[in-house]
């Protein structure tokens, strides 16, 4: 039996809510009713943690459907709220006693992801309050518990001059309520939604004409949704959409996204895009300099060549002119996918501007895993300026390159085309790097192989229980296996009963590369001139 209407409590399903007096405990009502076997009325809540009781069913009676078995629960209505306006949020955090915590969390998302403070209000620097919050140009207020606009026209009053303004984890769902709040901040260009379930419906569709940094992070949004969010987004420059499951790109017309005149950066990390073909339909957008892609379910990479474009766009160049695919991409992220094949790697060679490139946490950049080093990578991929994070000298790069061409010719022998299909960088670099082949020798003992040079190669010690002990700079064969290296070194250093292991010490590279072949040679492993080799002992 159902309550009256003039009984039931001011709740409706489908409504975001937090727990009173825990703004960072959200959930969606999805039932408002009695309970068996329970006085009075409940309010079912599906708790966005996954911390409830149940999944909607009490007593074999199922009064919702949780999206997991322990996410739901009933609440009686007074230990929840339906949220507070944005001024008065801004009055809580900017007006009110703060703690250091919530200080803190004052910050919005740069376009590298990372922490950039907004301006501080203290309450004890104020004389006028209200003439103090106007002067407001950042503000978050993350986790208070938002829920609506208020009175518009108190948004403008108060806070005339805000440009950046950070909305994570609250209670906004309707993109009408987004609307009301930009049209009243006239100068905003900066935007966060991030951790807000927004509504898959685009009723109210927001007039965001100022924006130039939206950041939709794990609010629910899938691309079509972001087709009709573009038309009112035409200066928009950042796009963040980490966390929102997507899979698939879906242009609102042809092959390829149009539109996006301005975007620079998209952000899709933290996604499921499994095939590469989803992403080529963001190769017109010409204006794109970073992509950021990491951790999606991407096996493998390649660049699409005319006849490709020209299939992919389905004819759509005959009536607007194509351009080059990623035109201008200079920064792509892929780490945490699954590329395991070199083929992937060698096609970024192809991408016109392409110069920033993360490809750590991949099969094939992991050594562990069978992959290849640092040093490899840096040799195969023409242009990369900057690789993981991490800044390619001119000295790193000459170094790889020599590296990379000798190892190739320990271990290719005969066939050129073979050759240059696995390698195809590898005739280019031996004549820029002036690498001669090496010349077979005949003595007394017949045929020899003539070794490749003396190596320069510092010893560095580093164990716990060797002790300090000076570096060393010796002069060895390429041909030194690296069982042969921890016999030599036993010797250097005067190490007696300790069971040595080995490390190749790359320049741009944060973690050591582990010398783990006993009958691998210094060459077979390309390791060059002025190396530095670590030299620790079995934990």
């Amino acid at each position: 039996m159902q309550e009256s209407s003039e009984s039931r409590p001011d709740f409706r399903i489908g409504q975001r809510v937090h727990s009173s007096g825990d703004p960072r405990r959200i959930g969606t009502v999805r039932y408002v009713g009695p309970v068996q076997g329970y006085s009075g009325t409940w309010v079912g809540v599906d708790w966005d943690n996954g911390e409830g009781k149940h999944d909607g069913t009490i007593n074999g009676v199922q009064y919702f459907q949780a999206r997991s078995e322990r996410s739901g629960s009933f609440v009686r209505s007074q230990n929840l709220s339906s949220g507070i306006s944005l001024l008065q949020a801004l009055q809580l955090r900017y007006q009110g006693d703060t703690t250091k915590e919530e200080e803190d969390e004052m910050y919005v998302l740069s376009a590298s992801n990372k922490r950039v403070n907004v301006q501080l209000v203290g309450k004890d620097k104020i004389q006028d309050k209200l003439s103090r919050l106007e002067e407001l140009t950042s503000a978050s207020v993350s986790y208070l518990g938002v829920s609506s606009p208020g009175v518009p026209c108190d948004i403008s009053t108060n806070v005339p001059n805000l440009k950046e303004l950070d909305l994570t984890g609250n209670l906004i769902s309707e993109w009408k309520d987004v609307s009301t709040i930009c049209e009243q901040l006239a100068d905003l260009f900066a935007l966060n939604l991030s951790y807000n379930l927004m509504a898959h419906d685009m009723v109210g569709l927001p007039h965001l004409k100022c924006i130039r940094i939206l950041v939709l992070n794990n609010i629910g949004i899938n691309w079509t949704q972001v087709e009709i969010l573009k038309q009112s987004l035409p200066e928009i420059e950042e796009l963040h959409l980490m966390g929102n499951k997507i899979s698939t790109i879906e242009p609102a017309s042809s092959f390829a996204v149009q539109g996006f005149d301005y975007l620079r950066l998209l952000n899709l990390e933290d996604n499921c895009i499994a095939d590469w073909n989803e992403i080529l339909k963001l190769s017109q957008l010409r204006s794109l300099e970073q992509l950021h892609l990491s951790n999606n379910s991407l096996i493998r990479v390649f660049y699409p060549d005319d006849g490709m474009m020209r299939e992919l766009l389905n004819g759509y160049d005959s009536c607007e002119e194509s351009h080059k695919p990623f035109q201008n991409l200079r920064c792509l992220l892929l780490g945490g996918n699954n590329i395991e094949d070199l083929a992937s790697i060698d096609s970024l060679n192809s991408f016109p501007q392409l110069v920033d490139i993360r490809l750590s946490e991949n099969p094939v950049a992991d050594p562990a895993q069978g992959g290849i080093p640092r040093f490899v990578l840096v040799a195969r991929l023409a242009k990369v300026e900057m690789l993981n994070g991490s800044e390619v000298s001119s000295r790193e790069r000459k170094e790889s390159e020599i590296r990379y061409v000798r190892l190739v010719m320990s271990k290719m022998q005969g066939n050129s085309k073979e050759l240059q299909w696995l390698h195809p960088r590898f005739a280019e670099l031996k004549v820029f790097h002036g690498i001669e082949d090496e010349k077979p020798l005949v003595g007394a003992a017949g045929p020899q192989k003539m070794a490749s040079g003396l190596l320069s190669i510092t010893l560095k010690c580093v164990g716990a229980s060797i002790g300090e002990k000076p570096s060393l700079t010796k002069k060895l064969p390429g041909a030194t296996t690296v069982g042969k290296l921890k016999i030599l070194c036993e010797s250097f250093f005067k190490l007696k009963s300790i069971k040595l292991k080995l490390f190749l010490q790359e320049e741009g590279s944060p973690l050591p590369m582990l010398l783990d072949d006993e009958m691998a040679t210094l060459t077979d492993l390309g390791i060059g001139n002025e190396s530095t080799i670590l030299v620790d002992e079995e934990s």
